[in-house]
């Protein structure tokens, strides 16, 4: 069976229609943008995570909406012809629904992404996700961790085991699918409530360490290619030792130009 490119929101439900699995990579910079583009992935998500992978802060927060519009213009300059996700930071959204709708406008305007996502699905991000949506540009969703809410979540940690959390994860879902999101991410969410999530949905759900019954699965590049040599999340699977090599790599070039070897 043969898989339909992903350009349109319509073409994300149409594979959850056929089961056909979705693949996304989260990406900041244009080097690595130009080996996705040369694979079968399917889309490409500039997260705020990148305050934590590239910024080094202790979480998402303090990533701004220069930020995002910046590495979102790169990752686009390395892989024009991906399905491209840039992410709402925090602050951008939050206080008021004309400066979010503001917010939103301008990093569609500026970075040629081709959706945007929230996180959460509170009243006022859902106006704002239903007032995109109506405007003509897909919105994805969030729920379950909440890197943004991670405070008053108690930290990073898997959410819906109780059984009030699961019945509130579960309209979430509902109310980000019928505000127009053409797809939701689910994070750190218990197994087998992402599952059950998946299965009432016409829209496509994408796993971050929530089993795998969704529709479509995310990971940050790094994670996937062993950059960091300190830190591994629990939910990633590492299919590279890149820190390795790189640090070995720098300590012979270290070694040669001490030793006359280079040049």
């Amino acid at each position: 069976m043969s898989v339909k490119s992903l350009k349109y929101p319509q073409d994300w439900i149409e594979r959850k229609k056929q089961k056909q699995l979705i693949s996304i990579i989260t990406c900041y910079d244009y080097m690595m943008a130009k080996w996705i583009a040369r694979t079968e992935i399917d889309a490409i998500l500039v997260g705020d995570s990148l305050g934590m992978v590239i910024q080094g802060n202790q979480s998402t927060l303090p990533v701004q909406i220069d930020d995002i519009i910046y590495h979102t213009k790169i990752v686009r300059k390395g892989a024009p012809d991906k399905f491209l996700i840039a992410d709402m930071p925090f602050g951008s959204y939050q206080s008021d629904i004309t400066e979010g709708l503001k917010n939103s406008f301008r990093i569609i305007k500026e970075t040629n992404c081709q959706a945007l996502k929230f996180e959460g699905a509170d009243q006022h991000t859902l106006q704002i996700i239903e007032r995109i949506v109506k405007s003509g540009f897909p919105v994805m969703g969030h729920i379950g961790l909440t890197p943004q809410s991670f405070m008053m979540m108690g930290g990073f940690r898997i959410q819906g085991k109780e059984e009030k959390q699961k019945q509130i994860l579960l309209e979430q879902a509902k109310k980000l699918e019928s505000v127009g999101c053409f797809s939701i991410v689910l994070e750190l969410v218990e197994k087998e409530l992402a599952k059950e999530i998946s299965k009432n949905l016409t829209i496509p759900t994408i796993g971050i360490g929530s089993g795998n019954e969704t529709d479509g699965q995310v990971l940050v590049i790094q994670d996937l290619l062993g950059m960091d040599p300190d830190f591994i999340p629990k939910h990633a699977k590492v299919y590279a030792n890149f820190s390795a090599l790189g640090i070995e790599a720098l300590r012979n070039y270290d070694i040669e130009v001490k030793q006359k070897k280079f040049p």
